[in-house]
């Protein structure tokens, strides 16, 4: 069973995706994230295509924290509906992997 989870967000600047960030770092939400900048998307949006420079944001954490991770996104991003997709993490370093479960509060290796 997969216990970890790599999160993609998209944020509308690196200042909001570095605040998102820092917090869901410092309530344990995810043990890591990476700002990726200059991310161009198209998008439709109320019946329109809109176009927007965007930051990409991504979490690693464990699966069961993806929904209070998710609403605390939600809670702090300025987007009406903001991207915030969770995507399975089927393998890896395991040093890393335990490392990222021992820091978002688990106490569990991955494969347990």
């Amino acid at each position: 069973m997969t216990t970890l989870s790599m999160v993609y967000i998209t944020c509308e600047s690196d200042a909001q995706a570095e605040a998102i960030g820092r917090a869901l770092v410092a309530e344990r939400l995810a043990a890591c994230v990476n700002l990726i900048p200059g991310m161009r998307s198209w998008y439709w949006w109320k019946g329109s295509i809109e176009a927007a420079r965007e930051t990409v944001l991504i979490a690693k954490t464990r699966v069961a924290l993806v929904p209070d991770l998710s609403a605390r996104v939600r809670q702090l991003h300025s987007y009406a509906v903001p991207c915030v997709v969770a995507i399975p993490i089927s393998d890896g370093n395991p040093d890393y992997l335990a490392w990222l479960s021992a820091e978002t509060g688990n106490g569990l290796t991955p494969r347990d």
